[in-house]
């Protein structure tokens, strides 16, 4: 995963506050001042499978990953900017095998967040992330296995909020975003999304909520079409001022339109935990279970198969621990489920089945502090594949030793 290994970003425990997002997201009210900081830096690392599945399985490489990127949060009673900017490429000393395989790859990323407050009552949220990678960033919610190949992913999210009294009030927004991938076929989509969340003030500590959310999906190629509705209840608990634990479990309403067209009702779930336990120990968490739209056209013979029903279990955990002003330590882990079903043969000669797929992505690292503006850190990341599909089960070590400079 890019954005924590190959550029060893459990450095960049510094950028958490403006692009922590994704499954991990908690809502929070930055109420403090963050003057503009630059940082330039370089991650080299030793890959044991750049290329795995299929003909290209085992293939070695080094890489290096230099980049130089922004920060600044700004804070004034009425409105929040929260910014964050990298700009960054993947060299590799010898281009990955396999066809349309090149040295140099993008590893660049934005993210804007604002809100603004008109008055006691009404509030304007925008959420605005782009990326353009190599690899899939597991806690964004929309890769499952690994791609050959850059991505461009973005996604934008406004709302609008209003208190109607002391203790009810509402949200209510648009999101819409797109994934694009350079070379993988069927893969490509774009989603738009339409909510409203009803909130309740229970105590000081706890908000209840319950939401809809009507969405529709376009698949590119021979991927097809959809179009889900959720109904959720949920809780936002303050545990402490460091901890929140944002929940939300419902229905999701499914109609897909293409090849094996189905319409189904499954149970959906969404959890995401923050906490900071302590001056030197922090954790996030979250977990989503679902119906995904993503990945949904797989080999399957001697050609595709199309998955209607894609029922997906993400599971994430990362933590960092400061030993002194010097010396941390950061991990994690993402764990990714998927049972297929309603396959239709879309092209080729082949039997679809309801194929399973595992995958668990996990690092472990360390950041030594050599001066007030210059990190170092080294991080080993093990990602391992089991799955029915062809091409998909294998596993992957990577090694990764980086430096970085803040100004």
């Amino acid at each position: 995963m890019t954005s924590k290994l190959a550029t060893g970003l459990a450095l960049a425990a510094s950028f958490t506050t403006v692009h922590a997002g994704g499954l991990y997201y908690v809502p929070n009210d930055t109420d403090e001042n963050i003057p503009i900081k630059w940082s330039v830096g370089a991650t080299l690392t030793y890959d044991d499978n750049t290329s795995p599945g299929g003909l290209n399985d085992g293939d070695e490489t080094v890489s290096i990953s230099p980049f130089v990127g922004v920060s600044f949060v700004s804070v004034t009673p009425q409105t929040t900017w929260d910014v964050y900017a990298r700009l960054g490429l993947v060299y590799y000393f010898d281009a990955p095998a396999g066809a349309n395989s090149d040295d140099t790859y993008s590893n660049s990323r934005l993210a804007v967040n604002l809100a603004h407050r008109f008055n006691e009552r009404l509030r304007f949220t925008s959420r605005n992330f782009v990326s353009y990678e190599l690899e899939p960033d597991y806690s964004y919610g929309f890769a499952s296995n690994r791609q050959n190949g850059e991505y461009l992913y973005w996604q934008t999210d406004n709302s609008v909020g209003y208190r109607w009294s002391e203790r009810f009030a509402t949200y209510t927004g648009f999101n819409i975003g797109g994934l694009l991938y350079d070379n993988a076929a069927n893969s490509d989509r774009s989603t738009w999304t339409a909510y409203n969340q009803f909130r309740y003030q229970l105590s000081p500590q706890s908000v209840l909520t319950a939401s809809y959310r009507y969405s529709e999906t376009s698949g590119d190629g021979l991927a097809s079409d959809s179009t889900n509705q959720y109904f959720l209840v949920g809780i936002e608990h303050r545990f402490s001022p460091t901890t929140i634990l944002v929940a939300n479990v419902g229905a999701q309403f499914r109609e897909v339109d293409g090849p094996g067209r189905s319409d189904t009702t499954n149970p959906y779930l969404e959890i995401a935990l923050r906490s900071r336990i302590n001056t030197q120990f922090g954790v996030r968490a979250f977990a989503r279970l679902g119906m995904e739209d993503y990945d949904t056209v797989v080999q399957s013979g001697t050609g595709l198969a199309e998955y209607s029903d894609k029922l997906t279990l993400r599971v994430g955990l990362s933590g960092d621990y400061t030993v002194s002003k010097f010396l941390g330590f950061f991990g994690g882990v993402d764990v990714i489920s998927s049972s297929f079903g309603s396959g239709t043969q879309v092209s080729g000669v082949g039997t679809p089945g309801s194929p399973d797929e595992t995958l668990i992505n996990a690092y472990l690292g360390a950041s030594l502090r050599f001066t007030d503006n210059l990190t170092g850190s080294v991080s080993y990341n093990f990602t391992d594949s089991t799955s029915d599909v062809r091409g998909r089960d294998y596993d992957r070590n990577r090694i990764s030793v980086g430096i970085q400079a803040e100004f």
